[in-house]
């Protein structure tokens, strides 16, 4: 059965018989005990665990009906696909609070992933010489979101994880078996529900450090992307510098040259300017001399940015070259040895 109750703080604190520090909800993600009634906070979603209900708190405005009234009702009631559907009450109602919210990050993930690779895709390109703006913007928008889901399931597993270190808490976890009989005598006759709880939790912490290392892996991309994206632009970068390089020494060769143009330019009275070859003459040794000039330049600069040649090997280390190979395949046989045994002793 599902309904809407609409009551005042205190007498809610008064039915469930808390006190009001109980239900202040100080953590993001917390899971507690507190007579008899188990009290989880996942972000937004707050709830009251008892052996007969489950309690949902202050559910307007996060868009929970949908999953209230069609998904949670008939998992609670056994129609669903939870694990512990043969269980008490208080099992199915934390199984189904966990798969909401591991649903939830998966869902997010799901919906970064192919932002992120398609916008990795467009900037990693090698034939683009500039970076749209607009594709960082939205990978950094991607990245901070990507932050805070990495955030969100890190604290989910400490939460977790802190009830998986006690054993105690595990114990308060199963309220039917301190309050019904029945159930009493099954955990003595030997259904454990305190092992039934751990694995259930344990169930969940592995799937969030599942999610846990695809964000990791997204994250790593991101980070080996935006180093390719450097390197492009270096690349690109050196391209320009180079350019302008040659670019300047042909200005200056050309300028170098231009001085005997400038020479004849002058105002000066010679036997040279009524002779009609020596316009032809001059203009062919000024540009046959900047061309010179700037190939000398343009070789002077190939060979001190070609890569140096790799050293001379002497005679002498050639013949030892064998000897030094053998030596180096017995270590790497030894080495594999080594982590064949290592990896035996951890399957066994």
């Amino acid at each position: 059965n599902t309904f809407m109750i609409e009551k005042k703080k205190t007498e809610l604190y008064q039915e469930l018989g808390l006190q009001a520090r109980d239900l202040r909800f100080q953590h993001l993600m917390s899971i507690a005990t507190r007579n008899n009634r188990i009290i989880m906070r996942m972000e937004f979603l707050k709830a009251v665990i008892t052996p007969e209900f489950l309690l949902i708190l202050d559910y307007r405005n996060l868009n929970l009906e949908h999953w209230l009234f069609n998904e949670l009702a008939s998992q609670l009631a056994g129609e669903g696909q939870l694990v512990t559907y043969s269980l008490p009450f208080e099992f199915r109602a934390i199984e189904a609070i966990l798969q909401y919210r591991i649903s939830k990050l998966q869902g997010r993930l799901n919906t970064l992933q192919p932002q992120i690779l398609e916008t990795l895709e467009a900037l990693v390109d090698p034939k683009l010489l500039s970076v749209d703006r607009s594709k960082l913007h939205i990978l950094l928008q991607n990245g901070k979101s990507l932050s805070e889901l990495e955030t969100d399931l890190k604290v989910f597993k400490e939460t977790i994880l802190e009830i998986l270190d006690e054993e105690e808490l595990i114990e308060e976890l199963c309220l039917s078996k301190w309050t019904d009989p029945q159930v009493f005598e099954e955990s003595t006759s030997g259904i454990d529900h305190a092992e039934e709880m751990e694995l259930l939790l344990e169930n969940y912490y592995r799937q969030a450090e599942d999610l846990a290392n695809e964000a990791r892996e997204l994250r790593v991309l991101i980070d080996d992307s935006e180093s390719i994206i450097f390197i492009n632009l270096d690349s690109h970068r050196n391209v320009m510098m180079r350019l302008n390089l040659q670019l300047t020494m042909g200005t200056f060769s050309l300028s170098l040259f231009g001085l005997i143009g400038v020479a004849f330019g002058m105002n000066l009275e010679s036997s040279l300017e009524e002779d009609p070859r020596i316009f032809w003459l001059v203009t062919g040794i000024m540009f046959l001399g900047s061309g010179l000039i700037w190939r000398r330049l343009l070789s002077f600069l190939g060979r001190h940015l070609e890569p140096p040649l790799p050293p001379h090997v002497p005679a002498v280390l050639k013949k030892s070259q064998p000897a030094a190979g053998r030596v180096e395949i017995k270590n790497n046989l030894k080495a594999e040895t080594f982590g064949l045994s290592r990896s035996t002793l951890t399957n066994q």
